[in-house]
């Protein structure tokens, strides 16, 4: 499901009273790959719900360049929606998923493995509440960078 942003927070106290544990993860996921899929499979693997932070159209322009998104904010979100392992997508705007962050207040905050635990800015908050951050395998050879380039030079 697709939550509004202003609803998030909301939402997770409603989870976490239910007994569930949260699992929180954030990307631009524009062309969606094995990668994606197998990541988002090992997140929703430390708990019940995963919730996946899904960088607007705008926010992906400023981390990867003008040329990109390839996929609109609305098709990415309905193609996470459409994984087994995703229960909901929220879109956020920010350089960084640090506020989104605060107001889920996921007991489980899961990157790739090509990030190091001191290198992000979110684990900091996840760590004050006692929360755990988690990273799990990158999946080498496979990049939305990497099926642009190829596309590119064929």
């Amino acid at each position: 499901m697709l939550i509004e942003r202003n609803l998030i927070a909301e939402t997770c106290n409603e989870i976490r009273q239910s007994g569930k544990k949260i699992v929180f993860t954030n990307g631009c996921f524009d062309i969606l790959h094995v990668g994606h899929v197998r990541y988002l499979t090992a997140a929703k693997s430390f708990g019940d719900i995963l919730i996946v932070g899904l960088n607007t159209d705008e926010s992906v322009k400023i981390l990867k360049g003008e040329t990109r998104p390839i996929n609109n904010e609305k098709d990415r979100a309905e193609v996470l929606l459409g994984l087994k392992a995703v229960d909901y997508v929220v879109l956020f705007g920010e350089r960084t998923a640090e506020n989104l962050v605060a107001q889920v207040k996921p007991d489980i905050y899961v990157k790739g493995g090509d990030y190091t635990v001191d290198k992000i800015p979110e684990a900091k908050i996840v760590q004050s509440y006692g929360g755990k951050v988690e990273l799990v395998p990158f999946v080498a050879g496979h990049s939305t960078t990497s099926i642009i380039k190829a596309l590119a030079n064929k």
